[in-house]
């Protein structure tokens, strides 16, 4: 891992786990096409290429896309983690504009909440001193938790342990077979995703169990909802 992304000064903040959040500004293919090496090379993360949405819709060119600018263009085609700077910069160059989409239900799963609800909860889960991995935040309005993989098939059975079962949450897992936006990639035409808490080197690969998180991100998420109390 002899390389950085962004300058020494960013990879320092990363390393450190800046916790401020910065409107992410629209990206260029430049920010996008480092991003990747350092989802690839630094985190261990495997990258797919996803779809753009565009004045004349969504990119896949299928007319009525259920999901325009928010899938993979094609969920077969990988840059694995590993991969180098060099073949991770020629694949990207060698495809068509894409966004960067993180598959769920490997590394990490990722519990999506409202963007209201994680804020706060972040908030309260650092007081607390809990293990944290990267949180990010969509431009519709959802934070996303990363957690140990396994969390979405877990996820009833902690909410029933927890006492939550039956109770309306704004709250669901993104596992095996998902996928999310990552930063700075455009969701869905409605801007970038960027990061709440960005990703360390002590916690993009070791991200917590997510029963440590689940107990105040369920409270977090129950409080949001007015008809819920």
């Amino acid at each position: 891992m002899g390389f950085t992304i962004g300058g020494i000064r960013e990879f320092r903040e990363l390393r450190l786990g800046a916790r401020r959040y910065t409107r992410p500004r629209r990206p260029g293919r430049e920010s996008e096409q480092g991003a990747l090496a350092e989802y690839t090379g630094l985190w261990g993360w495997d990258v797919v290429p996803g779809a753009r949405r565009g004045r004349d819709g969504c990119s896949c060119g299928a007319g009525g896309c259920p999901a325009p600018g928010a899938h993979p263009l094609d969920a077969s085609v990988e840059i694995t983690a590993g991969t180098t700077v060099e073949s991770a910069t020629r694949l990207w160059d060698d495809m068509p504009p894409a966004t960067l989409l993180l598959p769920t239900g490997r590394s990490f799963d990722v519990l999506d909440v409202p963007a209201a609800a994680g804020r706060r909860a972040l908030v309260r889960l650092e007081r607390m001193g809990l293990p944290l991995g990267p949180v990010a935040l969509a431009p519709h309005g959802r934070a996303w938790f990363f957690v140990a993989p396994g969390a979405a098939a877990e996820l009833p059975d902690l909410l029933y342990r927890m006492g939550w079962e039956g109770i309306r949450l704004d709250l669901r897992c993104r596992g095996r077979g998902d996928h999310i936006t990552a930063p700075p990639s455009d969701f869905a035409g409605l801007g970038p995703v960027g990061w709440l808490r960005p990703p360390t080197l002590e916690c993009a690969g070791r991200p917590p169990q997510a029963r440590l998180l689940l107990g105040t991100l369920a409270y977090v998420c129950h409080r949001s909802v007015p008809t819920a109390r």
